[in-house]
This record gives structure tokens, C-alpha cells and sequence, in this order.
């Protein structure tokens, strides 16, 4: 009965989490509305075999990511939670493999139940979980991989070995067409200490082949067929997308090498007081319990591959959180036995991030504040409520679990919670015009659809628009942005039209029907009325403005 009891919890705990929310926002930009507007095309189109974004081939990431899109947009159709449920469905198999590795491990289920709700309640993983990116797809390519790997090296026999090996390959194939040969090379840095340690090399190498096997199996029809009918494909993506953004001077995102130092603090938060212990327990246990090393090295070493990597972001270690959980549970459910003092600190940092970031959002963030210039504007009182509300039920999910650590420690998991359901409710104006352009294009979608072209100034501008109009032949202005690549092919021409050449491309298109352009000012811009031609109608809304000309004869 009690088990059931848990069951229904964590189910309900789940849903709050990942299911109610995802309808509670409009896209951000540039990322969800791109990987919706990607897939909306796929499935518009009929070919699944070449990305384009806006009618221009997308070179960036291979195609298994947006199949999941595909997939359920198809079963939800082309609204919010069709766009954003192939990520929570990623996470949430990543949760059950993850549960899987635990008890196999350790043989405990408590242990793998809390890996998991760890894993799911995590910061990093909740935000990044519930957002319609990449990330989780590769993340769950990753573990699986993981879990092959474990599978292979404690299988009895050879038949069961081969079968385990053959799935590591495969796992392996399905990362490198979500996002490439990065899902070749981690599993590789993740396990090559741990296989010294073991003195498992030889044993490796021997069976590796039928890893690459499985891998060639699964990736050679999609590889060949868009080599056939894309051939500078691999030569853009091999070297653009993987050589230079994370090796070279001109990488993307470029950032210092300690960046992922507080990504993993703040990521780990709301069971932030376990990772010390976790990462000393898994050490102190590295020769009495190959799972703990092999976890520890699986969330080490990547850390230190993308640490050294010069191109960054916050979503590439996501994958390490799994391990990260595992180990956490671990520590936990010791600390629990033994009444740690470490749960009860981890009720006191809970408390006290809650108390502080209420105190940020009273004090300075809100319209009534002392800041200059605070976040949520004079008619935003209600929003500014609504988030020292989050935080503090933060803070009371910290006090609960003070009052008894040893029971209720495992509260902290719904630290998050009140984030989770009213985070869409809070986002300041400012915040939603500039990166939520979703709402101002449903509010204007009467007045902008009837146009014969419609142009953007950016990619994630006109990513909104297209998947709002369902159409994907908005033009771009003034900045090429992420496509620029896209753009160079031939049949691409006339896709983008420079500030320069506005006036006189307008002179000519307008004959053809009218025409809007809609335009995200920047902060050092608040006025963009002096760089186009003078329009018949003009709108706007914080940064969000759109300029419509008539057709003329």
C-alpha cells in the first residue's frame, strides 16, 4: 500500500512538474520557436531527410531531434505542448534508465527511486527538460549509452555481451544523428578512466567492433541518403559545427574554463548540500564498488571535456546530471540512516535561497523597489507577487524539511514546484517582447497574415512568425544571423535583403501586394522609425514593432 502510495505521488509530482506547465508559456526565442518551426516544416514538406528552416537548408544539427519533434507534433498537434513534449519524453526515459542503472548498481530501490526524482527535480534538468531544444534527446542518447556500456561489462556470457555491445552502437547512432559526434566521443572520455582502473581495455578493444557495428546499422541510411542529396552536408557539419565551435579562437559561445562550476552549484539546487559527500562518497568507494567509480568518471571527465572545450553552454552538461543524481540518492538515503547532518544543511540552503531571492525580488526587482530601473514595470505589481510567492514557498519547502531531516528530506523535491507552475505568469514585459514574440504575433496575426511578404530582422523573429502563420517563406532583414550559410545556396536568393537595399526592394515588391515588416529593437536602439522607409501603418509593443505598406500599382 505504501508503495502504491509513492507511486501515485510521484506520478502526480511529475505531472505538476513537466505536463501542466508546458502550455503556461509562449516559445522563447531563438531556440524553441527554430526547432518547432524545423519540424512543422519536415512535416509540411514530407522530407525527413534534409533540415530547413524557412525554406533554407539547416546544417547545424542532423535530423533524429527534430524526428522526436516530428513525432509529437504529429500525435499534439502544432501547439506548445506538441512542441515541447519530445523533451519531456526524453527525460522522462532518461529518468527510468537512470532508475534502471541505480538498481542494478546498488540493488536498492529506494536509492533508484530517489536517483531519479533527484535527477527530475534538479534545476538545470527541470529547466532544460520542459524546453524545446536538443539537449534532452541527446542527454537520453547518452545515458542509454551508458547503461549499454554497464550491461556489456557485467554480462555473463558472450551471446549477452555481443547483444549488449550491439546497444551501445546503436545508442551511440541515435546521439550522433540528434547532435553529432559528440555522442561518439563523451561515452569515449566518460569510460576511459574507468576501464583503466578496472584493467578492462583489452576486453573493450576486443568487442568495440560490434559497437561501431550497431552505430554504422543505425546511422548509414539517413547518413548516405543526405550525402546523396546534400553532399557539402558532412563537410559543414564536421567542421563548422564541431571543429570550429568548440575548438577554435572563433568558437560560439566562447566562455572561461571554470563556467560550468556554478552551472553545477546552481543546477544541483534544491539538493545542493549532497554534492560534497556525494562526489567524497564515490570516491572513498571507488575500489570496493565499481558503480561508484564508474558513475564518478561519468560525470567527471565530461565535465573536464567541455570545461576545455573554448565554445560553451549551460545545456551540454546536462547529461551529467544523471550520474550526478545517482551519486546523490546514494548519500542521501546514507545520510538519512545515520541522521546526517548534511540534510539538514541542505533544509538550511533551500530557506535561505528561497528567503534571498524573495528578498531580490521585493527589494530590488519589483516596481515598488529601490532599483532605477526594475524588472517588472509600475502595472506588473501582481506579477512581482507571484514571484516572491515562488520563492518562498521555495523557502517553506526548507523549513518542512528542517523540522525533520531525517524523515523529510526528500520534501526538498518540491522546492521547485511553485516555479514550475507560476514561472509563465511572471515573465516581466520586457523580458516577453524581446524573447516571447509569440504573443504579439497572435495578437497581430489578423492584421499581419493577409501580407504578401512578410519580413523579420532576425532568425528567431521570423522563426515566430513562421510558426505562427504557419507559412515559411518570411524574408529576413538586415541581419542573416544563424542561416547565413543557408543563404549561400542559389535557389536562396532573394531570401534576405539587406538595410542597405530595403527602400528600393520595397519600391518593387510592394507592386506584388502588401508587404510587413516586423522588428525587435535592441536596448541601444529605441527607435527604428528613422531606418525604414515611412510605412502606411505602424504598431508596436515594448520592442516589438511592425511597419505594413500597402500594395501599390
Amino acid at each position: 500500500m505504501k508503495l502504491m502510495r509513492n507511486g501515485v505521488l510521484l506520478l502526480m509530482l511529475f505531472g505538476l512538474y513537466y505536463l501542466v506547465p508546458l502550455t503556461s508559456r509562449a516559445l522563447w526565442q531563438p531556440d524553441e520557436s527554430r526547432y518547432a518551426e524545423i519540424s512543422r516544416e519536415m512535416l509540411a514538406t514530407g522530407s525527413w531527410v534534409v533540415p530547413h528552416f524557412l525554406d533554407l537548408r539547416y546544417f547545424e544539427k542532423p535530423v533524429m531531434g527534430y524526428w522526436i519533434n516530428n513525432l509529437s507534433q504529429l500525435i499534439f498537434g502544432h501547439n506548445n505542448f506538441g512542441v515541447r513534449f519530445g523533451s519531456v519524453f526524453s527525460i522522462t526515459l532518461t529518468a527510468l534508465l537512470l532508475y534502471w542503472l541505480t538498481l542494478r548498481i546498488w540493488r536498492d530501490r529506494t536509492t533508484a527511486r530517489m536517483a531519479s526524482t533527484i535527477f527530475l527535480t534538479s534545476l538545470l534538468v527541470y529547466g532544460v527538460g520542459t524546453y524545446a531544444v536538443l539537449d534532452p534527446a541527446i542527454t537520453l542518447w547518452l545515458v542509454a549509452t551508458m547503461c549499454a556500456c554497464w550491461l556489456a561489462m557485467e554480462a555473463p556470457t558472450s551471446v549477452k555481451k555481443a547483444i549488449a555491445w550491439l546497444l551501445v552502437g546503436g545508442a551511440c547512432g541515435m546521439g550522433l544523428m540528434t547532435k553529432g559526434f559528440l555522442a561518439l566521443a563523451v561515452p569515449v572520455v566518460a569510460l576511459l578512466p574507468w576501464i583503466l582502473y578496472q584493467q578492462r581495455l583489452k576486453e573493450t578493444v576486443a568487442w568495440a567492433g560490434l559497437a561501431v557495428a550497431g552505430a554504422v546499422v543505425i546511422t548509414a541510411p539517413w547518413a548516405i541518403a543526405i550525402a546523396q542529396r546534400e553532399p557539402d552536408f558532412w563537410h559543414y557539419f564536421f567542421w563548422v559545427e564541431h571543429i570550429q565551435r568548440f575548438a577554435e579562437e572563433n568558437a560560439q559561445h566562447k566562455a572561461p574554463f571554470w563556467y560550468y562550476l556554478p552551472v553545477v552549484l546552481a543546477g544541483s539546487l534544491p539538493w545542493l548540500a549532497l554534492l560534497p559527500g556525494a562526489l567524497r562518497g564515490g570516491w572513498q568507494a571507488r575500489r570496493q564498488e565499481a558503480g561508484a567509480l564508474y558513475l564518478l568518471s561519468w560525470l567527471i571527465m565530461p565535465l573536464l571535456f567541455f570545461s576545455v572545450a573554448k565554445g560553451k553552454l549551460l545545456t551540454y552538461i546536462l547529461p551529467c546530471f544523471a550520474p550526478l543524481a545517482a551519486l546523490m540518492a546514494r548519500e542521501a538515503v546514507r545520510l538519512a540512516r545515520v541522521n546526517g547532518r548534511a540534510l539538514r544543511l541542505n533544509g538550511w540552503i533551500n530557506l535561505a535561497f528561497g528567503l534571498l531571492c524573495t528578498l531580490v525580488v521585493v527589494v530590488f526587482l519589483a516596481p515598488w523597489g529601490v532599483a532605477k530601473h526594475p524588472l517588472f514595470a509600475a502595472h506588473e505589481q501582481l506579477k512581482a507577487v507571484l514571484a516572491a510567492v515562488i520563492f518562498l514557498f521555495w523557502a517553506g519547502c526548507g523549513l518542512v524539511t528542517l523540522s525533520a531531516p531525517s524523515q523529510r528530506w526528500a520534501w526538498a523535491a518540491c522546492a521547485p514546484l511553485a516555479l514550475a507552475l507560476l514561472f509563465g505568469m511572471v515573465i516581466p514585459d520586457r523580458i516577453r517582447d524581446a524573447k516571447q514574440p509569440q504573443v504579439f504575433i497572435r495578437d497581430m496575426k489578423s492584421q499581419i497574415a493577409p501580407s504578401r511578404y512578410v519580413l523579420a530582422n532576425n532568425p528567431g523573429l521570423a522563426s515566430g512568425l513562421a510558426w505562427e502563420l504557419q507559412r515559411s517563406d518570411i524574408l529576413l532583414y538586415e541581419q542573416p544571423g544563424e542561416v547565413q550559410y543557408g543563404l549561400r545556396y542559389a535557389d536562396a536568393r532573394g531570401k534576405f535583403i539587406p538595410q542597405e537595399d530595403f527602400a528600393a526592394w520595397l519600391a518593387q515588391h510592394r507592386r506584388e501586394g502588401s508587404v510587413t515588416l516586423v522588428m525587435v529593437m535592441s536596448r541601444n536602439n529605441e527607435n527604428t522609425d528613422a531606418e525604414v522607409p515611412q510605412a502606411d501603418t505602424r504598431y508596436q509593443r515594448g520592442r516589438l514593432v511592425i511597419y505594413q505598406y500597402s500594395q501599390q500599382p
